[in-house]
């Protein structure tokens, strides 16, 4: 037992030590420290287990080593992966990374013939390979993270479809809308959220491995073969642009981004909705926190959070923009910075989209009267008048200018459109009759919006349908 012990601490010096027998003197400590990314890459260990069996069981099938000793490899590796799963799994900084840690553990099991793993590889290939299997496992959860996010804002549309919220535009009251159409909107964005990670699955889902450092590997190795056993659309077929693109971790962020812009829209708009100014919703005690201070309080900290992580999103796509922009073919060590920041931007993403689910699902009370209050007690039905001049034979701009001189004069006497009697619209012009107050009722309003897409009631139940069967379809 001790002398296995001793094996492995040489092992594990030796491999951080010196690479290769050119190297004479270890590495300063703090150069060591500083060099070695095992701290965050063993994030990266299932998908190098997963990356280095593959690899074992090609060399085998290309007759590079041994079919026995492909297998003896490869349970060597799933040894790793259970002690992995039961904490017995040391790493240190001596390792420098996961690929070493794995190596050194792997020779540690299975002596010398441990060594001929990483025969026709080299780490820039393993490396991108982890990176690719893991964040095309995140991908796939996020897909259904955003479809639980885009259910639970379909469940508050269907309950609301009849419920008005003021429409604004620059903040200022504009139209009024259904609630349910205003909710759809976000379910739409969350679609293109979804298309867009599909989209970057794609990329992501290229082979790097076997591009070995930069050019290839005159071992006789079938990259086709791995590529099909890790599930691989494809593979690279230029071995530097293996090595060094980093194109699918841009994609991957600026994908997320725009989650966390919609997270964030979404958030801000709770926010002020859950003000005594606004009071178009009520927060749960589930989804909300009290004040130390002040015992009335009750504070949106889900979409102030959300709002506020976006940044750190948003910068770490900057971050890797900044770490690729002046590189120069192939790899570089600047392509360690690649994955704190993608393991930041999936943690981060994930929390927010589940905390938003939950805030949409249980953590908000719509205000119905109040926000039909809001509709009813301003002029955003003023467009309608226009609308009802156009249709009485009015040119649009001229029917535009008259109804604005009406709300001046509204504003001026402190009362609303509705307020005018027919003998003063009349005045106004003489086509007008009794119709028109029918017309700017807000449910009128809100009905008579009947332009494909528009807001509606037919129109929204329409699209309620439509994502109805499209989710009832996706669960089957």
């Amino acid at each position: 037992m001790q002398t296995a012990l001793l094996e492995e601490r040489h092992l594990r010096v030796g491999l951080s030590k010196a690479w290769s027998d050119r190297f004479e003197q270890g590495l300063n400590p703090v150069i060591e420290r500083f060099n070695a990314s095992i701290g965050f890459d063993i994030n990266l260990l299932q998908e190098d287990l997963d990356g280095s069996i593959a690899h074992a069981r090609m060399l085998g099938k290309c007759g590079v080593i041994t079919a026995e000793e492909a297998s003896q490899i490869e349970s060597g590796l799933e040894i790793i992966r259970s002690e992995a799963a039961e904490g017995t799994f040391k790493v240190s900084v001596a390792d420098e990374d996961v690929h070493f840690a794995v190596e050194r553990r792997l020779i540690a099991l299975l002596g010398p013939l441990g060594k001929k793993l990483h025969t026709g590889r080299s780490r820039n290939d393993q490396v991108g390979t982890d990176m690719r299997l893991w964040l095309r496992r995140r991908v796939d959860k996020f897909d259904a993270e955003l479809e639980r996010f885009q259910l639970a804002l379909l469940q508050q549309a269907e309950a609301h479809l009849f419920t008005l919220i003021p429409g604004y535009t620059h903040l200022q009251r504009a139209q009024p809308l259904s609630l349910a159409h205003h909710l759809l909107a976000y379910v739409e964005m969350i679609q293109r959220d979804r298309d867009r990670f599909l989209d970057v699955r794609a990329r992501i889902n290229i082979c790097p491995l076997g591009a070995a450092a930069l050019a290839g590997t005159s071992v006789p190795i079938d990259r086709r073969y791995t590529a099909k056993i890790l599930g691989f659309d494809d593979i690279y077929s230029n071995s530097l642009d293996a090595v060094s693109d980093r194109d699918f971790a841009v994609e991957f962020a600026a994908a997320s981004s725009l989650v966390m812009s919609h997270l964030s829209r979404l958030s801000e708009e709770v926010i002020l909705w859950a003000s005594e100014e606004f009071a178009f919703v009520r927060l749960t005690d589930r989804c909300a926190t009290g004040s130390s201070l002040m015992p009335q309080k009750k504070n949106p900290d889900v979409p102030e959070l959300v709002r506020g992580k976006t940044g750190r999103v948003f910068g770490h796509l900057q971050a890797l923009l900044t770490m690729i922009k002046g590189l120069p073919l192939a790899y570089n060590k600047d392509f360690q910075e690649d994955k704190e920041a993608l393991f930041d931007i999936a943690h981060t993403l994930h929390v927010s989209l589940e905390a938003m689910s939950i805030l949409i699902e249980e953590g908000l009370e719509f205000c119905p009267d109040r926000l039909f209050s809001a509709v009813s007690s301003d002029f955003s039905n003023a467009t309608d008048v226009a609308d009802y001049l156009v249709r009485k034979g009015v040119p649009f701009r001229e029917a535009y200018q008259i109804v604005g001189r009406v709300v001046k004069s509204c504003l001026k006497e402190g009362i609303l459109l509705r307020d005018l009697s027919i003998d003063q619209w009349q005045d106004v012009h003489p086509s007008i009759d009794e119709e028109l107050f029918e017309r700017l009722e807000p449910k009128q309003v809100v009905a008579s919006r009947m332009s494909e897409g528009g807001t509606a009631f037919e129109r929204v139940e329409e699209q309620l349908r439509y994502w109805r069967k499209r989710f009832g379809s996706r669960k089957e």
